[in-house]
């Protein structure tokens, strides 16, 4: 196939999305896009980069990622409270591979059309494998969450469960295991793990639930103690987490002993969830507003005076990581 080829493949298996916006004025196909943001509304823009063998592993399903190239942006959306729109897509590709990219934009368009994200343009080149995503969204004026605005005394939460992903790449012998030792899991345990990193769920609607209610917010990409560190950074204070109070989901329970799972949660990334701080009068709130996303939440730890992050076992003394987060050109 050649260049052009591609791109009338791929605009073909998306062009619903675009033409079900009102905003696209103009989409694939020119040298760049025509949108519409409307009024009392700011536009909201992040870009990731997916690379083999980096963000997914090389044998990875295309459809999966897919699925995960995007998703990862509009995590960067949730957690500004930003509901997204609009999508651009560059792939680098080895080769030409129909199959493959029929796969792949399958498991993208997929996950655009649950949250009704057009694509409305990108590039094609052969490479190397990878993805660049640059995801669009809107936000009401001055209502962004943002990763200055912690306070002392704020409660710290969690979206979700955390760790399923790290403990899928420790199976899959992609990741070491924190102690050491890979465990022998049931096939379901380990199905139910892998999922979470082949196809992150991106918490959109919880975001749009905590504007109003959440003073920061980040999300989960490179490990709680590393992303919750930059939230203390912008804000200029410090956070104490509570590992034993990390959320877990059956299948990492049931694979992983605690001191190896607390190390997956705390450290392990790619879990796209949300943390976030808010004020603890409003805990009740915070509650009920992600029960009407359908999210579970817990409290992981509060905000404090100081800088950095200090994780805390169940007596109350520090508790040391094998490492924070994942760290490019670490």
């Amino acid at each position: 196939m050649a260049e052009f080829d591609l791109i009338d493949l791929v605009r073909a298996r998306t062009g619903a999305l675009a033409a079900a916006r009102g905003d696209v004025a103009l989409g694939i196909g020119d040298d760049a896009a025509l949108l519409r943001v409307p009024p009392g509304h700011e536009l909201v823009v992040t870009a990731d980069t997916l690379n083999a063998g980096v963000h997914f592993p090389r044998d990875a399903a295309p459809a999966d990622i897919g699925w995960k190239a995007l998703a990862v942006n509009l995590s960067d959306l949730a957690s500004m409270g930003a509901r997204p729109a609009w999508c651009t897509l560059s792939l680098s590709l080895p080769e030409a591979d129909p199959a493959w990219l029929r796969a792949f934009v399958d498991g993208f368009a997929e996950l655009a059309s649950l949250h009704s994200v057009a694509l409305v343009g990108g590039d094609t080149t052969r490479g190397p494998l990878s993805i660049a995503v640059t995801a669009m969204g809107l936000v009401e004026t001055g209502a962004a969450l943002r990763r200055d605005r912690a306070r002392v005394g704020d409660d710290v939460w969690v979206t979700g469960t955390l760790g399923d992903a790290a403990a899928a790449l420790v199976l899959g012998g992609h990741m070491p295991a924190p102690d050491g030792r890979v465990p022998t899991v049931a096939a379901d345990v380990t199905a139910a793990l892998h999922s979470r990193l082949a196809r992150p769920t991106p918490r959109v609607e919880a975001g749009r639930r905590l504007l109003g209610l959440a003073r920061a917010c980040v999300d989960v990409s490179d490990g709680l103690l590393a992303d919750l560190g930059h939230i203390c950074t912008r804000s200029t204070v410090g956070a104490e987490i509570d590992i034993a109070q990390l959320p877990a989901s059956p299948a990492l329970a049931a694979a992983f002993e605690p001191s190896a799972r607390h190390a997956l949660q705390a450290s392990g990334g790619d879990d796209y969830e949300l943390c976030f701080t808010a004020d603890p009068a409003l805990r009740d709130h915070v509650a009920a507003a992600l029960e009407l996303a359908g999210v579970e939440a817990s409290r992981v730890g509060r905000i404090v005076a100081g800088s950095g992050v200090r994780a805390l076992d169940a007596h109350g003394g520090q508790w040391q990581p094998p490492r924070s987060g994942y760290v490019h050109f670490g």
